[in-house]
């Protein structure tokens, strides 16, 4: 149900189940924004920046929120998390960590580096998708993104 216009979620996640777990999720909870997966942080840098496959301004708009796993493979969550935060146009992204670590140091230092929320992947289908109905009462998705130049 994918609304005319309405702004991209980004989505790093480099487990192709987990991939598919959440589009199915995000499609049962009538999410109107479309999805963009990438496989790591440094793809995610591109897609941001407009580089490579994502040079396209008018087919890759600014997504309205990240969602951000921690453990990727090349750049991982912390990393890409750290370069969005040092740059000007990226630092009023949304970001939501969305990893399986229950680790309190991974928490501190993903709020540390400026994560909006920090979730742990819920275990079962059904707890993924009340989450996700859950962000979408809360408004992080079906939203205005900033205005930024790339």
């Amino acid at each position: 149900m994918t609304r005319l216009n309405a702004p991209p979620i980004l989505i790093a996640e480099d487990d192709p189940d987990d991939a598919f777990l959440l589009r199915r999720t995000f499609v049962k909870a009538q999410v109107a924004n479309p999805l963009v997966f990438v496989g790591d942080g440094d793809e995610a840098i591109r897609y941001l920046s407009g580089l490579e496959r994502f040079s396209a301004h008018e087919e890759q708009p600014w997504p309205v929120v990240l969602f951000l796993d921690l453990k990727m493979p090349r750049r991982n969550g912390f990393e890409l998390l750290e370069w969005l935060r040092e740059q000007p146009p990226f630092g009023g992204l949304p970001v939501v960590v969305l990893t399986s670590s229950r680790e309190p140091a991974d928490v501190t230092r993903a709020y540390e580096l400026g994560a909006n929320a920090y979730l742990v992947k819920p275990s079962t289908p059904n707890d993924l998708l009340a989450t996700v109905r859950g962000l979408v009462a809360d408004g992080l998705v079906l939203s205005e993104p900033p205005e930024v130049e790339r």
